[in-house]
């Protein structure tokens, strides 16, 4: 007779009548494949912190509103404050029988402190603790996140300085297009993640709203104080509708949606990363820090920093994506689809960090960029065609007529295998008499480049001063924007 699988139904073990904390009204127990199935635990436990902090502020409130006595309160905060210190120092143990963080702190604290622990509960559901604690959470982290593209922001004005007057080919569709200044092109990237620190900030304050207080879906008769447990849990306001308060996840999408464009940036400067670093192009040289080996061709140099960064980004589009899809059908208030939203949570706060990290790693010390090589580019092909064409606008000739002129120079001169550099002014000279000397210097690449000085443009002047405003900008000190309570 062959035993069943330890894990098979058939040898599930005989169910027995377990008190759950949240109801007597059930005489049978739950099955264990359903508990297990039901639990979060194995998730939300790292919502402890949070969910201390909350309860320590709830405690607190019901004390100044007298709905507990100043020694219960005292009871329940000083054993409140050793699970604190119990999970400080990695011994806090969660019950076997905890359905979720905030059942394994309550039955913790009664272990402790007794049944004046059981008050804790009052005026509050599990529901808008766990919104509360999803809140603190991602605020908590959004201060982190944000943190970090400082830092890489830092990383990225550092090397605009180092490459003002390195030029480089800059590209439309992958095609070369006009000589660029690097910082401008390492500027471009810093715009975004301006962008990117703005915009968590304004997540973080659609975060910083209270929904302790509100109950199950319908607040509380008891005469509780939510602007004094918003006030000692650093909230700016509390929530204005109970049945929205413990429902909504739209701060989770912003965030979520935050997030994905963070990563949508630094995939797109991934991308390049890969390209540069191709024997192709050659403008950059991974060094042995951020690169790894073939198992089978000693030669190569991958740069898997750039493509995890490049492939985690599809992960967080999706959670995105589930977040929404799980929103979508919900009628008011809580449901237990909710229980959803916090696993790809976890993983967009920890897999954005470790890109921000990573890639401030490998910008300031995995790769180095050629500026030799960049140079060279640049003088093998018509990307100065443009600047020909403005020549002749300033002699005078319609933009179109002068486009077309230059079209057809390209078209001669690719026949011929040379390229516009190569033209003596005698021959510029028979495709239109307003070619004077002056067009050698006009077309050359550092020319080109220091010509563009329209407002946002590559000339480097512009360059500099663009410089000079994102480094005044980043010299103000990062905000600490709340004091976590954790």
């Amino acid at each position: 007779m062959v035993n069943p699988s330890p894990h098979s139904p058939s040898s599930e073990p005989t169910a027995t009548v377990t008190p759950r904390p949240w109801s007597q009204r059930f005489e049978g127990s739950l099955h264990p494949a359903i508990a297990r199935f039901n639990a979060s635990i194995g998730f939300d436990i790292r919502l402890l912190p949070y969910d201390v902090a909350g309860s320590l502020a709830h405690v607190q409130m019901l004390a100044a509103c007298g709905i507990l006595t100043r020694p219960e309160a005292d009871q329940i905060r000083q054993g409140l404050e050793q699970i604190q210190q119990e999970a400080a120092a990695g011994t806090f143990r969660p019950d076997p029988e905890a359905e979720d963080v905030h059942y394994a702190v309550e039955r913790r604290l009664v272990a402790l402190v007794g049944e004046v622990g059981k008050k804790l509960h009052t005026g509050r559901s599990r529901n808008d603790q766990v919104a509360t604690d999803l809140r603190l959470y991602l605020r908590d982290h959004i201060d982190h996140l944000r943190q970090a593209l400082w830092e890489l922001r830092g990383v990225l004005l550092d090397l605009a300085e180092q490459h003002l007057e390195t030029i480089l080919p800059g590209y439309t569709h992958l095609q070369r297009a006009q000589p660029i200044s690097l910082a401008h092109h390492l500027l471009a990237y810093e715009e975004m993640l301006w962008r990117d620190w703005q915009r968590l900030g304004r997540v973080r304050e659609e975060v910083n709203v209270c929904p302790l207080g509100s109950g199950a879906l319908a607040g509380t008769s008891l005469p509780i104080d939510r602007q004094l447990t918003a006030h000692l849990l650093g909230f700016e306001r509390i929530s204005a509708n109970s049945l929205d308060a413990v429902s909504d996840r739209d701060y989770l999408v912003e965030f979520h949606t935050a997030a994905s464009l963070i990563l949508v940036h630094l995939s797109r400067l991934s991308e390049e990363l890969v390209l540069w670093a191709s024997q192709e192009f050659g403008f950059v040289v991974l060094t042995d820090a951020c690169a790894t080996g073939s198992s089978l061709m000693p030669q190569k140099k991958n740069p898997d920093v750039p493509e995890l960064v490049r492939g985690k980004a599809g992960r967080v589009f999706g959670h995105l994506q589930a977040l929404l899809v799980t929103l979508k059908g919900l009628p008011l208030a809580y449901n237990k689809d909710l229980q959803e939203d916090k696993e790809g949570l976890f993983d967009t706060v920890e897999t954005l960090k470790a890109c921000l990290e990573a890639m401030t790693i490998l910008l300031r010390e995995g790769i180095q960029f050629q500026p030799e090589r960049m140079a060279a580019a640049v003088q093998e092909d018509f990307s100065n065609a443009t600047d020909v064409a403005d020549y002749l606008v300033r002699k005078g000739i319609p933009f179109r007529a002068a486009h077309d002129l230059v079209g057809q120079i390209v078209r001669i001169c690719l026949a011929e295998g040379i390229l516009l550099k190569d033209l003596p002014l005698e021959r510029w000279k028979t495709f239109h008499p307003a070619f004077e000397e002056d067009i050698a210097a006009a077309i050359d690449p550092r020319q080109v480049v220091a010509a563009r000085r329209s407002a946002g443009g590559t000339g480097f002047a512009v360059v500099r001063e663009a410089l000079q405003q994102a480094q005044a900008r980043h010299q103000q000190p990062a905000p600490s924007e709340g004091t976590s309570q954790t």
